[in-house]
């Protein structure tokens, strides 16, 4: 049996990917079958289908991590779902996973169960940004009630889940966004909003416990002047960012890097957040699978506030 997927031959803009016909995968033991319903769109899978990201150069190469759909079927050794389940999550990450499909395979604990209060756009909205922010604020930085927070991009996918998230664990949360977003962050949670085409947030944050940058650059030792002693900085940006652990460590800082990883646990702890009200994604935009390209180009465009999502009839 056939089914259609985005591919990719070679590296470059939006215009490289694809729509293909080709043979729908089967579970290997311990995996599951997703007939999938929705897909989110992150900003990795931009930087996979420029330059091939963490796979290199290898062509062909199909995009995608996030995936929300119904179990199709079961590989041996599943003891968790059954087909006809409700599920999300991360599969694989950050090995190639491919959910630009209609059908995907998964490790089983890589997988959650779809709660009620999320349709499918939603929860596959989540996994990526979500853990993501989790294992950032959480795990990384172990973020306490009354620490002060600082959230870079907002508005954006990992960003507007990571205000939500802090406030959830009880701290003071600054962000950055446009004025245009300033709305929808407070309305997120944050306690402050700064404008950064307007003001260096160097300037007017500090004492901050925490800072989660996605952006990079010199985001990174701008943000570690803002830092209290024996403050965390977080980069999401890339791997060159991890240049930051020597520029904080004499200061009585520290910086790390992190790239997400599928964690059953984390999300678990996800499904809570929003079972109890705390989390909720927001959507942007949501288009069809086959235009996987149009969602791209929308993602690069720097207007998104939330996230976008692909579904699959």
């Amino acid at each position: 049996m056939n089914m259609l997927a985005i591919a990719q031959d070679s590296f470059g803009g939006s215009d490289v990917l694809k729509v293909v016909e080709v043979r729908r995968p089967e579970p290997g033991p311990a995996e599951v079958l997703v007939r999938v319903r929705a897909i989110g769109v992150n900003p990795t899978d931009l930087w996979h289908r420029a330059s091939g990201g963490l796979a290199g150069g290898e062509t062909p190469i199909r995009l995608g991590w996030d995936v929300s759909g119904v179990v199709e079927a079961i590989g041996p050794g599943v003891t968790l779902f059954e087909p006809g389940d409700e599920v999300f999550g991360l599969p694989r990450h950050p090995q190639p996973a491919g959910t630009y499909a209609q059908y995907v395979t998964s490790p089983a604990r890589h997988l959650v169960r779809k709660p009620s209060e999320l349709s499918h756009v939603e929860a596959a909205a989540l996994p990526l940004a979500a853990l993501t922010a989790w294992q950032a604020l959480v795990d990384t930085a172990g973020v306490r009630p009354g620490q002060r927070v600082l959230i870079h991009a907002a508005a954006g996918g990992v960003g507007h889940l990571a205000v939500q998230l802090a406030k959830a664990r009880g701290a003071y949360v600054i962000g950055t966004a446009r004025s245009a977003k300033h709305d929808f962050v407070r309305g997120l949670g944050a306690d402050e909003v700064i404008d950064y085409t307007q003001v260096d947030f160097a300037t007017v944050a500090h004492d901050i416990d925490v800072v989660l940058d996605t952006i990079g650059g010199e985001y990174g030792p701008r943000s570690l002047t803002t830092l209290r002693a024996g403050g965390v900085l977080v980069s999401l940006a890339s791997p060159a960012e991890a240049y930051l652990a020597d520029e904080a460590r004499p200061l009585g800082l520290r910086a790390t890097f992190l790239i997400v990883e599928a964690d059953r646990a984390g999300m678990q702890q996800i499904v809570a957040l929003v079972e109890t009200g705390r989390l909720r994604p927001q959507i942007d935009t949501i288009l069809p699978l086959e235009l996987a390209a149009e969602a791209h180009e929308l993602s690069q465009s720097g207007r998104i506030a939330g996230k976008i999502v692909l579904t699959v009839d």
